[in-house]
């Protein structure tokens, strides 16, 4: 282990895959729901924008992982985190830490070359909210640095035609995203709200949008946290990858 690497914590997530932690960068149960929800093809190519430690990319080495993905980050630490997690599994050849802004990636990565994007954007709009102390999550929590105006039109550069844009985000800024992905020419197809209970508000939603798609919004049902019983459902324990525990 290198003394930069034995900073952070290492949390495997199967036998082949895992990423180093820290009190900076971390991740929740969004990463996975938005690492399922996108599922991406062996053949694709994918960037996933803001990758934080790479958990996202790291998710999909579990089973059937795409061709090649890139984690962007305009953080130097998210990005060491995230090249450790990749030199430590021995995943070179699949994955690569970029060390960017989205929002200047011109002559950085291939525009026109991904069939899949991705991105766990921040969640509260410029002046909404109470902003973090620590920097890091002040970045990962608001606005400050990009808009999601921002990562549409990332995402619309770096897509091929027919290329698929995956984002979660609350359910208050839904209009937002829409609005921001058909600026993108990034058809909004599908919508899944997550809930905790079939009779509770939803706290999170998950949406894909194809560049240079006809209008067609499909709605899903939605993903249900908890079980009847209280514990957690099915459908969570397997995006967690916890089914077979």
């Amino acid at each position: 282990m290198t003394h930069k690497a034995a900073a952070y914590r290492f949390e495997t997530l199967s036998p082949g895959a895992g990423v180093y932690t820290s009190k900076e960068h971390g991740f929740g149960t969004d990463a996975f729901l938005l690492a399922d929800f996108a599922a991406p093809r062996r053949k694709d190519t994918v960037c996933d924008l803001g990758t934080g430690c790479g958990i996202i990319p790291m998710i999909w080495q579990r089973e059937n992982p795409p061709r090649f993905c890139r984690g962007v980050d305009i953080q130097p630490q998210a990005v060491q985190q995230f090249a450790l997690s990749i030199e430590r599994c021995g995943l070179q050849s699949r994955l690569q830490a970029v060390l960017a802004d989205l929002k200047q990636l011109r002559g950085v990565l291939p525009f026109g070359a991904f069939g899949l994007v991705t991105c766990n954007p921040p969640y509260k709009a410029p002046q909404a909210g109470i902003v973090s102390a620590l920097p890091a999550e002040k970045v990962a929590r608001h606005e400050t640095l990009c808009t999601i105006e921002d990562v549409c039109r990332a995402a619309g550069s770096l897509l091929q035609f027919g290329g698929r844009l995956c984002l979660c985000q609350r359910p208050e800024r839904l209009a937002d995203v829409i609005t921001a992905m058909r600026a993108a020419d990034i058809e909004p197809k599908r919508l899944r709200f997550v809930q905790k209970q079939p009779d509770t508000a939803p706290w999170l939603f998950l949406i894909e949008g194809k560049k240079g798609a006809r209008p067609f919004l499909r709605a899903l049902p939605p993903l249900l946290v908890h079980a009847p019983d209280g514990g957690y459902s099915a459908e969570l324990l397997r995006i967690m990858g916890k089914d077979g525990v």
